[in-house]
């Protein structure tokens, strides 16, 4: 089925902003649509694939908050391609995402996300097709990735009944394996101990961006010193 006729009429199912449920979605071949692109990658081969040859999606996300099941949403999801220690500039995807409720205020003044810009984004149901057809085959890889799992984990039983089965790389193992005396958590000190600029903090797709430069620079110190794979990543990991 050709993805924008189906979103037409997704589009149509999702009434006033409305998130849609699998029970919602009548017609087979949609519902088949949907967990199609929920398909699960086989992870042993992302596993077994050289690092240079390596293609992912390091993506983040922007929050109300830290627990979903508490009511917390997503508001931005933002996404840059590469493989392997390559960044591929053109390849990247952001989108807003309609939140129903108040952003709060400190939520507003760290993101510089309004109440005003999610008003008419596309709901979380819609922007998560979208995302999951950008990001086609490749593994998935965020900084310190437990937020990013909780959430699409918890939205895509939410929304579509069916478990997020998408390998998600923690940029952490590659840090620690490479320098694992290092002491430092957030984004912006490991940008600055890697001499990165940072530009657009807590922007979806800038946070992403500057991920995808401390992936590239400590995956080719991982191929230097004989990692192959990311087997080769864990293994070393497992072992610190």
């Amino acid at each position: 089925m050709a993805f924008e006729p189906f979103m037409q009429i997704f589009r149509g199912l999702q009434g006033k902003r409305s998130n849609v449920a699998l029970g919602d979605i009548q017609n087979a071949q949609q519902l088949a649509f949907l967990r199609n692109l929920q398909k699960e990658v086989n992870q042993e081969d992302s596993l077994s694939i050289p690092l240079e040859k390596l293609n992912v999606v390091v993506f983040d996300i922007e929050t109300t908050g830290f627990s979903p099941e508490k009511g917390d949403g997503i508001i931005s999801i933002g996404a840059t391609k590469m493989c392997g220690a390559k960044i591929q500039e053109e390849e990247v995807f952001y989108s807003l995402v309609h939140y129903g409720k108040e952003i709060p205020q400190e939520i507003v003044q760290l993101t510089g996300i309004t109440d005003e810009q999610v008003k008419e984004a596309a709901p979380l149901s819609e922007v998560l097709i979208n995302f999951l057809q950008f990001k086609e085959s490749s593994t998935l890889v965020a900084h310190h990735a437990t937020h990013e799992r909780n959430f699409m984990q918890h939205a895509s039983s939410k929304l579509f009944r069916t478990p997020f089965k998408h390998r998600i790389v923690d940029t952490s193992f590659l840090f620690k394996v490479i320098e694992p005396k290092i002491d430092l958590i957030k984004l912006e000190d490991l940008c600055a101990h890697n001499n990165i600029p940072i530009v657009g903090r807590h922007h979806a797709l800038s946070d992403a961006k500057m991920t995808a430069k401390l992936w590239s620079i400590y995956l080719e110190k991982a191929e230097q010193i004989g990692c192959e794979n990311l087997h080769d990543v864990y293994n070393r990991f497992s072992r610190i």
